[in-house]
């Protein structure tokens, strides 16, 4: 069946971001020009997905905002100072995509989002992507995994590999099997949770994308929520795969994993894709070569 349809779940608190993120969803934090969910919404859309599920809550109407139509002050002003070329770059943003939007109910953890959008799945595989992450690739990282979806069926996680051994501690690194006849197609054996390098079955780490059943929702309602009331879609996958459905990775090719989650790795993020932006990368590219000089 193909994949119509992405979650991205957007209710977190993003409290590694206080006090910006008090009243500021932290996937609006902007990467130059862009928040960083439309980074996540562009990879959905040239993945040939055209219904984007946001599921969001308390303090997120930002959201919804960015991605309507611009309102009538703003397209007035736009006008009126001669900048119809920015009218025309916003209005894109609406148009992208079918934006539907669904408030998240119940306790914590990263399952209780996917949970949340069932009843616009309905009995459809779908996918899921986190807000606060993407990956720059070419072809985008879920075009890659649909094919792979397409013909194995079961699970479809992304994955990516890890280059810096003691960065191995920081992720759920995959314990893996070759797939016959592909290269970057692996069946997953187990996931262990943030090993010590010396320990990890691989430097394959899974997260970020998923192409999931919809029998996902039937896992996560038989969970027992954890300490802190949490449901976690990693233990509703374990669940399915304990019963027999494949899971997969595929280790995307060509891509860059960017993590917007916590202050450091925001901050590396904003400046790497700022060097790239034609507007103001070469000036910031000699700005920052003046500023070491000065250390």
């Amino acid at each position: 069946m193909k994949i119509t349809k992405a979650v991205i779940p957007a209710a977190g608190f993003g409290t590694r971001f206080l006090p910006q993120t008090k009243a500021m969803p932290k996937e609006m934090l902007p990467i130059v020009d862009k928040p960083v969910i439309q980074y996540v919404v562009e990879e959905v859309v040239q993945s040939g997905v055209e219904n984007v599920i946001i599921v969001t809550g308390a303090n997120k109407r930002a959201i919804e905002d960015h991605f309507d139509i611009p309102n009538e002050d703003l397209t007035k002003n736009l006008i009126q100072g001669n900048k119809e070329h920015l009218l025309e770059e916003v209005k894109k943003i609406s148009d992208m995509a079918n934006f539907i939007y669904v408030r998240q109910k119940g306790p914590y953890g990263n399952g209780t989002p996917v949970l949340a959008a069932e009843p616009v799945i309905e009995n459809e595989p779908f996918a899921v992507l986190w807000g606060d992450e993407f990956i720059y690739a070419k072809p985008p990282r879920l075009a890659q995994m649909i094919p792979v979806y397409e013909k194995y069926g079961g699970i479809v996680i992304s994955g990516v590999k890890i280059e810096k051994k003691e960065d191995l501690k920081r992720y759920g690194i995959a314990d893996l099997e070759a797939v016959s006849g592909e290269k970057n197609v692996y069946k997953i054996k187990a996931i262990v949770e943030k090993p010590e390098p010396d320990e990890a079955p691989s430097n394959i780490a899974t997260h970020g994308c998923y192409i999931l059943p919809p029998e996902i929702f039937s896992a996560l309602k038989r969970l027992k929520p954890g300490k802190g009331g949490e449901i976690w879609l990693t233990d509703a996958i374990n669940l399915l795969k304990d019963e027999g459905v494949p899971v997969y990775a595929v280790e995307v090719e060509n891509g860059k994993y960017y993590d917007t989650g916590n202050k450091l790795e925001y901050m590396k993020t904003s400046v790497e894709l700022a060097l790239e932006h034609p507007e103001v990368g070469p000036e910031l590219r000699a700005y920052l070569k003046e500023l070491l000089l000065k250390q």
